[in-house]
Parts: C-alpha cells; structure tokens; sequence
C-alpha cells in the first residue's frame, strides 16, 4: 500500500498465476492470542515499521476511506466549483444493487452489486478498465439474502473491497471471503465465515477488509473469541482470533500510537485496540451501544482517537486511552452519527449528527461551535461523507450530490454542489444513496443500485 515499498512478498505474483502454490509455512497458534509467526510475515512487518508511515501510490484509491483510510485526498488540479451543467461523465456502467463503494487500483475500477433471478441471488465483483469504463472481468457467488430479491428495492454488498499487492480482497454480506488476482478475477483462495465460526445464517457483514503486513483482518462477530480474525493474505489460513463481542458495521483501522502498532475496532460492547499482528489487546473502552448505531469508521490525528461522538487521547508513550468527552457513560450521548464519519481538522471536529445537521466542535472538548442545516434533508437517515481535499472539504450526501466547501471555526462556506448520481434506494417513504464515492486520477467514481460512473474533477489549465 505504499509508495516505494519493497517487493516482501515476490511470491505473491506466483500465487496469482497458479491456483496450487507450494508448502506455505503456518503460524503455530499458541493461544487465543499468541501466536509463533512464519519468518515472511516476521519480516515483512519489521521491514514494514521501519518504513511507516505507508501510503498507496497518490493516483490510487485501493480500499475503504482511501489509500490511508483517513478520507483524505491529495490530489491537486481539482475543481474548485463545479460547472452548471454538471460534472463530466466519462462512462457509466451497470453494477447492481449495494451501498459497497467501488474501488481504484493501477488504472482499473472495481465494484461489487448483487443479481437476482428468483430464487437464486449471486453477489458479482466487476473489474472495469479506469480509462474506457470497458468490463475487463466478472466474478459471480451465489448466495442465499435473508430476505427474497426484491428488483424494486434490492439489497446488496456493504462491505468495501482492497485491492493490494496484486490481490483482490472481498468480504461478502453473507460471510464469503474471497481472495482474487485482482488482473483476472480467478479465485486464489475462499473461505465461507457462516460454517466456520458460527455465524448467524444471513449475517449481513458490512464491516471492510484491512490488509496490515501479510494479514488480512476481518471483523465478523464470529464464536468462539472470534469477533476479529485475521487471516494469512497469501494462503488464507487463520492466524489469530480475538473480541467475543457481536459483529458491528463499524470498519477498522491500524494505527502507530504509544510506540505501537494499534488495530482499533468499535463492536457494540466496547472501543478496543489490538496488537493487529497477534489479536493481543493493548486496552479495551468499555462503550454499550445499539447494535445500529456502531457504524463509523474511528479516526485518528494528533494523537485524538474519535469513535462516532467519543473522544479518546491516547498516551504518547504507551498504548492506553483517555476520555475527554462527553461526560457521561450514555450510549447515545457518545454517538453523533450512526450514518456519517466525523473528521477532525486542526483544532476542531466537523461531522452530520443524528437530525442530518453538520456541526463544529471543539477537538479537545466537545464543545459544540456551529451547526448548519444546509448540507442535505434533516431526515432519518441522512448521510454526510467528507473527503478532505486542499483547503476544502468535498462533501457527498444521501441525496447524491457532491459538496465542495470550506470548513472552519467561523462557519461553513460552500463553494459548490452538483447532482452527482441518482438516488435509488428506497429508505422509508424516500429514495437514497448511501455508497460513498471514490477519488482518484482527478476523478470521482460513484455508483447507486443501478450503476457506476466516472466523472472528471480535473479543473482546466
């Protein structure tokens, strides 16, 4: 994921090619949460921490939140306001139904939707050329969704892919991990969670892949012990468990922290770091949530942990917590959004709340600055995802417009907005679109339950 990373895993190319590679070396599993590692991935995270922080190249867009899963972007030549006509289209193509965002990795676009034909139902992964929008691959599962597909309202995929070192990394609703030569789309390895670790029979994971090292790290609420478990990217054999808490739709993150590697996870039960090469837990933040409302990806800046409405401090020297705000052990005091990611910026904090209003706090306080109701619907559901771009933010709302505007201490400034796709999900008596949209190349690339596109951000000249 980095630019100028060194090639620790050759072999890995070989694998892609052929589907039967030799004797792989397994990690002995000592306990739940010790493990003795083959020597690569011993390597290969030594060599990793010497060389933090990492980054994927600056076109990309590979996974979850972007190539630091940060949402941060930092391209330059980006419209500053948009044309009144609307955005430039370059292509569209069709996907199918789901709120997964699509993703972006050495000049080809990748996206997940699902298809249904009564009564059997396949979540597909399409691999599109970034240039032409032209199909280059498909891959087709068939699954069994809790409910019939419905083509008036049809469900779909939650959960973003990772495209990293020449792989595909997919975790599917119903607990299908597969691992794909991301040139191909052949199957390397998959694993079905459901039989594995007693999942319930439609788990509907939305939770996206983390690859750290030579780990790839699900979050699947699975028994026993086994609500995160990362898995040996290359052979996708079990490296270690950890958490008996339920699943969550909540993403994860690695972070460098108090001289460590720290993994953190929001479950329902509890705000917990881990050691991501060993599932050890540095420390655990006790946090009873409804189960709906754990959604947001944590954030990190400046040593601030920000968990939805909870901000953590962390210890400088070691890996350990400290609240600053709120107050008060009230689950739904601590959430801002169960829709929308905050981000923290300098000295403040700008994130939608519950009503759909964007507001501005205090970093270190909570204190609440302003709060707009300008940015989308103050209905149930309202979404605000924000993208840090230059010295402006680019906000993207449930209505399917795209935001560019500047956030500060003094106020929210627009700058511009435009249609970007269509809303079609139906969400109580209102159609939606909840897939967060990906940036690269000067590029947007959003989708609905219908389809795809890519439009230019490139401003002239």
């Amino acid at each position: 994921m980095a630019t100028g990373r060194p090639n620790l895993y050759a072999r890995d190319r070989t694998l892609c090619r052929a589907a039967q590679p030799g004797p792989e070396p397994t990690p002995a599993i000592l306990g739940r949460n010790h493990v003795c590692w083959p020597w690569h991935l011993r390597v290969g995270q030594a060599v990793l921490s010497l060389l933090l922080p990492l980054g994927a190249p600056a076109k990309d867009w590979p996974q979850w939140r972007g190539p630091n899963r940060d949402s941060v972007w930092n391209e330059t030549g980006i419209l500053q306001t948009f044309p009144a006509g609307g955005l430039q289209v370059r292509w569209r193509a069709a996907v199918g139904a789901g709120h997964s965002s699509p993703v972006v990795a050495r000049g080809r676009v990748y996206a997940t939707g699902s298809e249904g034909q009564k009564p059997k139902t396949w979540e597909r992964v399409q691999c599109f050329d970034e240039r032409t929008g032209k199909r280059l691959w498909t891959f087709a599962d068939e699954v069994i969704y809790r409910d019939s597909y419905n083509p008036a309202n049809p469900s779909g995929p939650c959960g973003t892919p990772i495209v990293e070192g020449g792989r595909f990394f997919n975790l599917g609703s119903t607990g299908h991990l597969v691992c794909l030569d991301a040139r191909t789309g052949t199957v390397i390895w998959k694993r079905v969670l459901t039989e594995e670790y007693g999942l319930e029979q439609f788990p509907d994971l939305t939770s996206c892949p983390l690859v750290e090292g030579g780990l790839l790290i699900v979050v699947i609420g699975g028994k026993p012990g086994a609500c995160v478990v990362a898995f040996d990217k290359r052979t996708g054999k079990e490296v270690w468990r950890a958490l008996d808490d339920p699943r969550t739709f909540s993403s994860p993150i690695v972070i460098s922290a108090g001289g460590k590697r720290q993994l953190i996870v929001w479950t329902p039960k509890s705000v917990a770091a881990l050691d991501p090469m060993t599932g050890r837990v540095w420390w655990r933040e006790k946090l009873d949530t409804p189960e709906q409302y754990v959604v947001a990806t944590p954030m990190y800046h400046d040593g601030l942990l920000l968990v939805s409405g909870l901000m953590l401090r962390l210890d400088p020297n070691q890996p350990s917590p400290k609240v600053l705000w709120p107050n008060t052990d009230a689950p739904l005091a601590r959430i801002l959004s169960h829709t929308c990611i905050p981000m923290i910026q300098g000295e403040h904090v700008f994130g939608g709340k519950l009503s759909g209003r964007l507001v501005c706090l205090e970093a270190r306080t909570g204190r609440q600055i302003w709060e707009t109701d300008k940015v989308t619907g103050l209905k149930n559901g309202a979404t605000m995802h924000l993208t840090a771009n230059g010295d402006s933010v680019l906000l993207f709302t449930d209505q399917g417009n795209l935001i560019r505007a500047r956030l500060s201490a003094a106020g929210y400034h627009e700058l511009s907005r435009v249609q970007l796709v269509e809303p079609t999900f139906l969400f109580g008596d209102r159609k939606i679109v909840w897939s967060v949209p990906a940036f690269a190349d000067r590029q947007v690339f959003a989708r609905n339950d219908k389809e795809l596109i890519c439009a230019s951000l490139a401003a002239k000249p």
